[in-house]
């Protein structure tokens, strides 16, 4: 621990970088950039905006059934998802990431909870922040230099009965700077935000799922496009 309060920077490496030992010469899907929204932000230092990976076989299209046993306490967190068009690495700016981003989903992120309550920091960073899969809607593709971001608000249902909505403005970092802090994050340790990857970018909710249910996620914009909706069933 810091004279700041927070871990300290070897700390918070040294998380990182069993998290990619367990990950090992696994293909990933994609990343999550954690630490953006809500009382987590910035909640192991100030700008601190770990990663996580995303495994292939744990993307899911949306109406997807997943199996709740297979799953340690899961949990459903309703977030943005960015498809990558080109690499975004080393350096990269929130124009950058503008310039790289090819499409954006309503999309859940399936948390895992393995860990118990006395877990280290680096323990947490190296379980990958809790990831377990994501649940992906249809793509967009939007202005996105123009586009509202933070004019939407997300509308988390259960079994048709709307749980929360959570609106944009104050909540979440703004997912350029988000994508942009990822991928030099990435970088120090020899990765980057690749064509084809998947990025989800912070939670607007979260919800535990202790029983076979319907979620619904409704990312409105108010707008006549806006960014599309979201489902999973537990079984």
């Amino acid at each position: 621990m810091s004279e700041t309060g927070f871990p300290s920077q070897e700390e918070l490496d040294a998380g990182l970088r069993r998290q990619l030992d367990v990950l090992g010469e696994r293909e990933v899907a994609g990343w999550k950039v954690g630490l953006t929204s809500g009382g987590a932000r910035d909640s192991m230092g100030p700008g601190f905006r770990p990663f996580g990976f995303i495994l292939p076989e744990r993307v899911f299209p949306s109406g997807a059934k997943v199996e709740r046993a297979g799953i340690m306490t899961p949990g459903v967190e309703n977030e943005f998802c960015f498809t990558m068009g080109s690499q975004l690495g080393a350096g990269a700016t929130r124009d950058d990431a503008l310039e790289a981003v090819e499409s954006v989903c309503a999309g859940f992120e399936l948390n895992e909870r393995r860990l118990s309550p006395g877990a280290t920091t680096a323990d947490r960073l190296a379980d990958d922040l809790s990831q377990w899969g994501i649940v992906v809607g249809e793509p967009r593709v939007l202005d996105w230099r123009g586009f509202a971001f933070a004019d939407v608000s997300v509308r988390l249902s259960l079994d048709g009965s709307e749980l929360e909505s959570v609106a944009a403005a104050g909540h979440i970092d703004d997912h350029f700077d988000s994508l942009a802090a990822l991928a030099r994050q990435l970088a120090r340790f020899g990765r980057a935000l690749e064509p084809g990857n998947r990025v989800i970018t912070g939670s607007f909710g979260k919800h535990a799922v202790t029983d076979a249910c319907r979620l619904h996620g409704d990312f409105d914009a108010g707008t006549a496009k806006g960014i599309g909706q979201v489902s999973v069933e537990f079984v």
